[in-house]
C-alpha cells in the first residue's frame, strides 16, 4: 500500500522549499511520481476569452513576471527532487489561479502537499484559503506543511483524531499508506458520547490492527476547544503528523470552516493530513 502520484504546490514563496522537500521525501519513500505545479495566478477563464489580447494589456507584463518567477521555482523543485532521489517527477507551469489549478490537478493525484497560510508572506496573502479550499473542493487528501520549522521526517509518530464521522473516516483511509509505515500511531478521541461504545476508539483500533497497524488509544474529556486540545496532545507526544477530518464547505469560494479545522490550520506546528 503506497501513494503512486503526489502533487505539490510550487511558487515563489520562501516556504516552498520546505513543502517540496516533504513531498519529495514522501515520493521517494513510496516510489511515487511527483508533480510540481506552479500557476501564473490569472484565471483560465480569462485565457479562454478569444477577445482578450494579452500582448495589448498591461497585465501581460505581470504574467511574464509571474512566469519567470515560477520557472525559477520549478527549477528549484527539479533540483530538490533530484537531490532527494525521486525516481519519477515532472514540473508543470499552468496558466490559471492556484485554487482552480490545484483542485483540478488534485483529481489525478493520491495526495496534495501545500503550505499552511502565512499572513506575512505576500505570496500566501493572495490566496489565504488555499489549503482549506483545496481540501474542501478537490475530493483528495491534503497534507498541510507548517510555514514555521523544518520537517525531515513526516509520519513516524502519528496522532489520529477520531470522532467516528465521515470526514475522519476518509482522512484515516487516505493516510493508510503512512500509517502502515509509522513507528507509533495514537488514536485520540475527545469528548466521546454513546456512539463510540463502551470503549471509545476500540473499534477503529481493531480496524487498524487488521491492516497490521499497532495503535494506542487515548480518550479524553476537555472543556477547551478540541482543536487546541488536539494540538496540545500532538506537542506532548512529539507527533510529526496529525491525521484528521476537515470540516466546512465553500460558497462561491467563501470558505466556511468548522471550528476544529480552523483552529488547527491556524496554529499547527506539525504537518497535518486532512480529508473532507
Amino acid at each position: 500500500m503506497s501513494y503512486k502520484t503526489i502533487l505539490v504546490h510550487v511558487d515563489a514563496s520562501p516556504h516552498c522549499a520546505s513543502r517540496v522537500q516533504v513531498a519529495a521525501t514522501l515520493a521517494r519513500a513510496h516510489g511515487a511520481h511527483l508533480i510540481g505545479a506552479a500557476m501564473t495566478g490569472i484565471s483560465h477563464y480569462v485565457y479562454a476569452n478569444d477577445n482578450v489580447d494579452f500582448s495589448q494589456m498591461v497585465v501581460a507584463m505581470h504574467v511574464e513576471a509571474m512566469q519567470a518567477k515560477n520557472r525559477a521555482a520549478l527549477a528549484q523543485f527539479d533540483a530538490v527532487a533530484r537531490a532527494v532521489g525521486v525516481d519519477s517527477f515532472e514540473s508543470r507551469l499552468l496558466n490559471d489561479d492556484p485554487e482552480s489549478a490545484l483542485v483540478l490537478q488534485a483529481r489525478y493525484a493520491d495526495l496534495v502537499v501545500v503550505s499552511q497560510t502565512d499572513v506575512k508572506d505576500a505570496s500566501a496573502r493572495v490566496t489565504p484559503g488555499l489549503p482549506a479550499y483545496t481540501m474542501l473542493a478537490s475530493g483528495r487528501p491534503v497534507l498541510v506543511v507548517p510555514y514555521a520549522g523544518t520537517f525531515a521526517q513526516v509520519g513516524s509518530k502519528v496522532l489520529l483524531a477520531w470522532d467516528g464521522g465521515m470526514e475522519a473516516t476518509r482522512a484515516l483511509t487516505a493516510a493508510l499508506p503512512l500509517l502502515v509505515r509509522a513507528a507509533e500511531v495514537c488514536v485520540a478521541v475527545f469528548n466521546a458520547d454513546e456512539t463510540h461504545g463502551a470503549q471509545p476508539g476500540a473499534d477503529i483500533a481493531l480496524y487498524l490492527a487488521r491492516h497490521g497497524i499497532t495503535v494506542t488509544v487515548t480518550a479524553q474529556r476537555t472543556g477547551i476547544d478540541v482543536g487546541e486540545a488536539l494540538l496540545s496532545l500532538a506537542a506532548d507526544q512529539q507527533s510529526d503528523l496529525i491525521v484528521m477530518g476537515g470540516y466546512g464547505h465553500t460558497r462561491l469560494r467563501e470558505l466556511l470552516l468548522g471550528g476544529v479545522t480552523e483552529t488547527v490550520l491556524g496554529a499547527m506546528t506539525a504537518p497535518v493530513l486532512m480529508a473532507h
